[in-house]
């Protein structure tokens, strides 16, 4: 099966694999980070035609011929996504390990409402865990980035 990831295309094995096993173990993406295991702590989350999924949770199957975005794909020409470039700002981690799920989610969020409130922003996140607490960080990053 061919999958699009980072706007290049893959052929790879498909079976009863998840996307998080072929992002990391067939093509060494190790960005995308496995959590839970079962879709709940979006530490896994990656850009499937735009849209949030955990990527723990999808069949690779599922994805093939879709377009997947994961966090080494925000970046442009060396630069880093400006959502990226707040969360650095903000020290928005600490630990970073939920970091690219943090930042996949806020990017889909602006995509949807370029202008979310706090309340907004915390509900639409509200799927991701930070086990180091760094919520506020996170929401003033999302702010910021909102505003570049």
């Amino acid at each position: 099966m061919i999958l699009i990831v980072n706007g290049g295309s893959y052929q790879v094995q498909g079976g009863a694999r998840t996307l998080l096993e072929v992002l990391r173990d067939d093509l060494g993406l190790m960005g995308t980070k496995e959590g839970c295991g079962v879709g709940m702590c979006g530490a896994c989350t990656v850009l499937v035609d735009g849209r949030p999924f955990s990527s723990c949770h999808l069949l690779a199957a599922q994805a093939a011929g879709k377009e997947i975005v994961t966090i080494e794909g925000l970046q442009r020409n060396g630069n880093l996504h400006p959502v990226q470039q707040a969360f650095l700002e903000h020290g928005a981690f600490q630990c970073a390990y939920c970091t690219p799920g943090f930042v996949l989610m806020t990017v889909a969020l602006l995509a949807e409402n370029p202008s979310p409130e706090d309340d907004e922003i915390r509900e639409y996140l509200s799927g991701n865990l930070c086990r180091c607490g760094s919520y506020q960080n996170i929401v003033e990053a999302v702010k910021a980035a909102r505003r570049k």
